[in-house]
């Protein structure tokens, strides 16, 4: 599969061959924050099928975390366009980046849906994960205390451990 797609001003533009190893969709808190209120839709890509062809973005890591993740984005228009996670072997590509989002097709799971506000909306089929709640502080911790649940079997796909975000 080749996979093309770029920020909204046009300045920062890449290409991402291979399978997706997963298609997802986050709905932590720092998904929210990144993507302005709405679940983060999400395919992880083979690192070494990515790569930018025209221009080349900007990186932010938070200082204050252990193992930052680092967020690449247009610093022209601010499109958010892939995130690189210490320990994950994947590029986590966003699919509103892609020139054809229909080649998503649709989640595989719903990853931290006790961190999600009402108006977030999971669509029937994808398993749910939560985040482990001794990563959690206080309020979210209790919500999340359900830790883990799944409306199929996933345990004999094999995806990857994810990290927190």
């Amino acid at each position: 599969m080749v996979l093309e797609g770029g920020c909204y001003c046009g300045k920062v533009r890449y290409v991402a061959e291979g399978e997706p190893r997963l298609r997802a969709q986050c709905h932590c808190r720092a998904c929210q924050h990144i993507s302005g209120g709405g679940p983060n839709y999400f395919m992880l890509m083979p690192p070494e099928g990515f790569r930018y062809v025209k221009g080349a973005p900007k990186s932010f890591r938070r200082d204050d975390l252990k193992a930052p993740v680092t967020r690449e984005f247009c610093e022209v228009c601010g499109a958010h366009i892939a995130n690189r996670r210490p320990g994950l072997p994947f590029v986590i590509l966003k699919i509103g980046t892609l020139d054809d989002p229909t080649l998503y097709g649709a989640a595989q799971m719903a990853m931290f849906t006790a961190e999600k506000p009402p108006f977030h909306v999971i669509p029937e089929g994808p398993a749910g994960v939560q985040r482990p709640a001794a990563a959690l502080n206080g309020e979210a911790a209790e919500r999340a205390s359900t830790a883990l649940t799944s409306r199929r079997n996933i345990a004999s796909a094999p995806f990857p451990t994810l990290p927190i975000v």
